[in-house]
């Protein structure tokens, strides 16, 4: 179940769109992409690596990558070269694309969303958008999407399920892989696949 909903709030932070409104962002992009899977679902479940293409697509030019990459880092992104940054953010957005493809195929409808209105205080450094999946339990899932303006932009930099950061989480799990292995060692084993990093939620129960 971890895997389907954060799969999902992959899904929800696509394609830059023709808004200045991030919630409408969402709630476009959801329709999108949703369409999308149910026209192509055939197709994704004989290939896979078709749908990491698409993922790739869609996704990249709405998430901010590097800024998140830079958060789950911390103080281990200190003094690295900008170069290093963005090799371990390439290499984290692999490893999601990876992993939740797939968990993308377990939604059957855009009804399982709901997407609420803006509430508290949001401004262009940081705005969080919430939404609410219903799983098959009956049960709803608390999904919020972080955003802050880049060029003009919304970009999303972190996701929020049933209150746990999934930036706060990769801080601790990736951290732990520097202190024990170093940077250069942590780097090498993520390219190649071999670090797993879990999100934890509970049950749903919003």
């Amino acid at each position: 179940m971890r895997t389907i909903i954060l799969a999902l709030a992959l899904l929800l932070t696509g394609p830059a769109l023709a808004t200045d409104d991030p919630s409408e962002l969402i709630r476009q992009t959801t329709h999108e992409l949703f369409v999308l899977v149910e026209e192509n679902r055939e197709l994704y479940e004989r290939e896979p690596e078709r749908l990491r293409e698409e993922l790739e697509r869609i996704l990249r030019p709405n998430t901010d990558m590097v800024h998140s990459a830079r958060l789950v880092l911390g103080r281990h992104g200190r003094g690295l070269e900008r170069e290093q940054v963005e090799a371990f953010a390439e290499a984290l957005s692999d490893l999601l694309m990876r992993r939740y493809a797939t968990g993308l195929l377990e939604f059957r409808s855009r009804e399982q969303v709901e997407i609420l209105p803006l509430a508290g205080e949001n401004t262009e450094r940081m705005t969080r958008v919430r939404t609410r999946i219903r799983l098959d339990s009956g049960n709803r899932a608390p999904v919020d999407y972080v955003l802050r303006k880049r060029d003009g932009q919304w970009m999303v930099f972190d996701v929020i399920i049933e209150g746990i950061s999934y930036v706060a989480t990769f801080r601790n799990q990736i951290g732990e892989e520097i202190r024990r292995d170093g940077f250069d060692r942590m780097l090498q084993r993520l390219q190649a696949g071999e670090i797993e990093v879990e999100v934890e939620v509970g049950s749903g129960n919003a």
